[in-house]
This record gives structure tokens, sequence and C-alpha cells, in this order.
């Protein structure tokens, strides 16, 4: 069965304020049908209600809650022998980085009876003290890992 050739990096722009990729990439991750003018009005919003909030810059909460919130092993289904085995990996760098954005927008999107960019500020804000949703589903995953710790020898 012959592979698929590799998908074609894209070079993302920095975004217009705090001129970072990094911004511009979560930026993305919010965006919903293509409505980046929306997606931006959110994150900045957040980033001024996340200013007014703690009196510290929005960009050193913004990369905190994402080193936070980025996890170290996963554990990943393996087939062997008819059997299903949960086996822990280590995450790479890219995929922390892009999963920990997911589950800051997606605790953020799952909570109820606030406009998107105070949830976002909120879970930002929660995200680099170490507590809120997102770095509850970290934890969560790292405990799968180290409960499975055992089928470790199956990751290649």
């Amino acid at each position: 069965m012959a592979r698929r050739k590799k998908a074609v990096k894209r070079d993302i722009t920095p975004d217009p304020v705090f001129n970072s990729v990094r911004v511009e990439k979560f930026i993305n991750h919010i965006m919903e049908k293509g409505k980046k003018s929306t997606a931006r009005t959110i994150f900045y919003n957040a980033c001024e209600i996340i200013k007014n909030k703690s009196k510290k810059d929005p960009l050193d909460v913004f990369e905190e809650a994402l080193k936070n919130v980025a996890p170290i092993m996963e554990v990943k289904a393996k087939r062997i022998g008819g059997a299903k085995y949960q086996v822990p990996i280590e995450v790479r760098p890219e995929r922390k980085i892009s999963l920990s954005m997911r589950w800051i927008i997606g605790a953020a999107r799952a909570k109820k009876g606030k406009p998107m960019r105070e949830k976002l500020a909120q879970e930002l804000l929660e995200a680099s003290q170490n507590t809120g949703t997102a770095v509850k589903k970290k934890e969560t995953m790292h405990r799968m890992a180290e409960a499975n710790k055992a089928f470790a020898h199956f990751a290649r």
C-alpha cells in the first residue's frame, strides 16, 4: 500500500497587533466557517479583558497558558495480536502547541452563558494559573499515560 506524499507546511504570517505567529495560529483555531475577522475580534477583546482583570501583559498570560496546558505524554491505541493497547508516547513539540490551543478553545466553547471573548479570557487566565478545564484535560491524559506505562515497550 503506497503512502501519500507529505502535506506541505504553510507559512503563517504574524498577527498585526502582537506580531506573533503563535497568536495568528490561535486565531486560526478560533475561526469558524472562514470568519477570521470575527475570530480576531474575539481574541483581541479577550486580551483586553485579561489586561483589565489581571493587570498583566495579555501575551505573557497567553504564552503561560499554552505552556501549562501542553501535554508531555499521550496514549495512542495500537493493535497487537488482536488486542488493542493504549500505548503511551511522547508528544511532538508542534502537536503540544496544537493540542493546547485546541483544548483551551474547546474548554472556552463548552462554558455557557457568556460571550466567547469573556469565556476565552477566563480560560486563558485559569490556564496561566495552572487551573481550569484545559489543564484538567492535560492531567487526565497524563494519568492515562501513567496507568498504561506497562505497554510502553509496544511504542516504536
